[in-house]
């Protein structure tokens, strides 16, 4: 509800805006004491993760200018120039905190990997199964640590995991 800004002179706007930002990026975000009588706390609580969304979905799908305005539209001209030039000033700080919160979900990397494909012909269930499995087995560096992984997927499992890491994938390379 980034309409919510035209409760706000445009100098207030670009100013929020900021301070927005600056919570976005790990330091003193804006405090509703400074702009009560502006709006409720629905409104201000709407207000503040509405304009947060909005410039990491901005950074996050690398949004040119004229969609940025386009989605502002019921905003009003001034105040989406507000947060437009917010954007452009900033864009590579939000970025590097999008990247650092990332980041800062693990510090595993993924050192070596390998993998085999077997055939299981029967089990104690089933005198006749004939089921692809992989078993994946993955090296992972934690820091200085090395942690072998292994798994084992049927072709069902092994399709979801493919699908998990091409979206990881995608969300990374939107990013960059």
């Amino acid at each position: 509800m980034v309409s919510l800004l035209s409760g706000l002179s445009v100098a207030e706007g670009l100013t929020l805006c900021h301070r927005v930002v600056d919570g976005l990026c790990g330091r003193e975000p804006p405090h509703r004491g400074d702009y009560s009588a502006s709006w409720s706390s629905d409104e201000w609580r709407e207000l503040l993760d509405s304009l947060a969304a909005l410039f990491r979905r901005a950074v996050g799908a690398d949004s040119s200018n004229e969609e940025v305005v386009a989605g502002l539209s019921h905003a009003g001209s001034s105040h989406a120039q507000s947060v437009l030039t917010v954007l452009t000033a900033r864009r590579q700080e939000i970025r590097d905190a999008l990247l650092g919160r990332s980041n800062f979900i693990s510090s595993a990397l993924l050192q070596d990997f390998d993998w085999q494909l077997k055939l299981a012909v029967s089990s104690d269930k089933s005198s006749s199964l004939h089921t692809p499995l992989l078993s994946l087995s993955l090296d992972v560096r934690d820091n200085t640590a090395l942690q072998p992984v292994t798994m084992e997927m049927n072709r069902e499992e092994l399709n979801t995991l493919v699908s998990s890491l091409e979206a990881a994938n995608k969300v990374v390379m939107q990013l960059k």
